[in-house]
């Protein structure tokens, strides 16, 4: 289990990351989530020691983590450190010579992993020379080629189309199901609550809410849809309720007191027909933008 500890680091009078602390556990895929500037690639380049901190500690498997434990990840850096002049498959077979693999092993692995993203015609072509998407794709490749033990990728599905975001989850799915933690980081709030088993939210340098999708819907605001036979607009005067939006013979409110939700109804019942009363899940950019405001 990847472990991180209390981080913190400033940047002059700036703390841009302020305590945080979470734990990737193996064989999980943890999102990492938060807007532009929340601290997220500060964090990550912390756990890869490519960034000094200021205090806490980064653990791995229960012990300090160490340099040569940080080369058998696979990181893949906000900023793209592919060469642009260089063909593609010979980029990835050196890459995969500094992370300890053999020149043929890394061949043999790039070119089944350029296959699977569909740039098994590309192999020979420069990197400036594909469109960037495609170039993210390779940078994918990178960081996946030499079987890591952990998995650190910042907005990897930034630029891919929906066939190689399909691709890229399919992937990380596989190495998750090996035992392999994954923390990635994503502004598709979308896709972070479709794959991910455990979620971090990062808001001016310090976490604001973690944990599975039920875990943090549970402690989101309890919300019910009503549609009547008639008009809704008497919800209003209903006590312990936050009328969150009424249409006619819809309603969607917001209980404040517990069994306000059961007077509302008794209440509809009395006036005619109950047509729906629905619980409403909170949606992940729901809870997000409570937690963050």
């Amino acid at each position: 289990m990847l472990e991180i500890s209390g981080l913190t680091r400033r940047f002059g009078d700036v703390t841009a990351v302020d305590g945080v602390s979470f734990d990737v556990r193996d064989g999980a895929l943890t999102g990492f989530v938060g807007g532009n500037g929340a601290g997220k690639t500060t964090t990550m380049r912390m756990v890869m020691g490519v960034l000094g901190r200021h205090a806490g500690e980064v653990r791995w498997q229960g012990r300090p983590i160490t340099a040569t434990d940080q080369r058998r990840f696979g990181y893949m850096p906000e900023e793209r450190g592919l060469y642009p002049k260089q063909r593609v498959l010979d980029q990835l077979v050196y890459l995969g010579q500094l992370k300890g693999m053999s020149a043929t092993a890394a061949r043999r692995g790039a070119q089944a992993h350029l296959e699977r993203f569909g740039l098994a015609d590309r192999t020979t072509a420069r990197l400036e020379e594909l469109s960037l998407g495609n170039q993210q794709r390779v940078q994918v490749v990178a960081a996946l080629l030499h079987d890591p033990v952990a998995l650190v990728l910042d907005e990897p599905f930034s630029g891919l189309d929906p066939t190689a975001v399909d691709s890229m989850a399919d992937l990380l799915r596989e190495h998750a199901a090996s035992g392999v933690p994954v923390l990635f980081s994503s502004h598709q709030l979308d896709l972070v609550e479709r794959l991910c088993d455990r979620l971090v939210i990062l808001a001016r340098g310090r976490v604001v809410a973690s944990g599975d999708a039920e875990e943090l819907r549970s402690g989101g605001p309890v919300r019910y849809r009503l549609t009547l036979e008639h008009d809704a607009g008497w919800v209003r005067d209903v006590p312990g309720l936050h009328v969150v939006d009424v249409d006619g013979r819809h309603a969607l409110v917001e209980v404040l007191d517990p069994g306000a939700e059961q007077a509302v109804l008794r209440a509809a019942s009395a006036r005619g027909a109950v047509l729906e009363f629905t619980p409403v899940r909170p949606a992940l950019s729901d809870i997000y933008r409570e937690v963050a405001a």
